[in-house]
């Protein structure tokens, strides 16, 4: 299990260096070469890159605080992805569905802990997660009556979700550092908006 980003390809992006991937899932972890935070930083500002309206203040006239203007004054952040997971005996990949977002991925503690259905997404992919008894039973697409499933006991999900956790703070370590190279002006408030995104205290605080 990883916690991964959706990202668009970055084409034409220029405001600071980014990987050059075509769009997909970007697994995040405390190893990423700088180019990958970079488009993770780009993947969640664009998420939130909304024009202000209400009380919120205009945008900044000009860049990179003209792009980041959502990322660092909306209340409520959303990052496109959530959580891939790989039977490698199988092949079998659950992946995030439509309506799925890192900023939610505390809902996996359902069925880890309570049990009940939990849904990531609707057609044209249906990705459901289900607690049976002591297993947790990932169905790729509900509405496919053959879809793929993968089974894990609970105490093994409950595992796999600590290492998100970890997974995450270190990403979240990298971007804080990677923001003082190429945000110096905006690390603290981009830092502390990325860890809000992902329920996360900042580095060091």
């Amino acid at each position: 299990m990883e916690p991964v980003l959706e990202v668009p390809a970055p084409d034409g992006f220029a405001l600071w260096p980014v990987a050059r991937t075509t769009s997909g899932f970007l697994p995040l972890g405390g190893a990423l070469p700088s180019a990958e935070v970079g488009t993770a930083v780009m993947s969640i500002a664009g998420c939130n890159d909304i024009d202000p309206d209400g009380d919120r203040l205009p945008r900044p006239a000009t860049a990179p605080g003209l792009f980041l203007h959502g990322l660092l004054t909306f209340d409520d952040l959303f990052a496109a992805g959530g959580l891939r997971v790989t039977d490698h005996a199988t092949g079998v990949t659950f992946l995030p569905g439509c309506c799925d977002g890192l900023e939610d991925r505390r809902d996996w503690d359902r069925p880890a802990d309570r049990g009940g259905l939990l849904g990531f997404g609707h057609t044209p992919v249906s990705p459901v997660a289900e607690r049976f008894g002591d297993t947790v039973r990932l169905t790729v697409d509900a509405e496919r009556s053959d879809s793929p499933v993968i089974e894990l006991p609970v105490s093994e999900l409950r595992r796999l979700l600590t290492g998100v956790e970890r997974d995450l703070t270190g990403f979240l370590d990298l971007a804080d550092v990677w923001a003082a190279r190429y945000l110096p002006g905006l690390r603290a408030p981009v830092t502390a908006a990325l860890a809000r995104v992902l329920g996360l205290r900042p580095p060091n605080s």
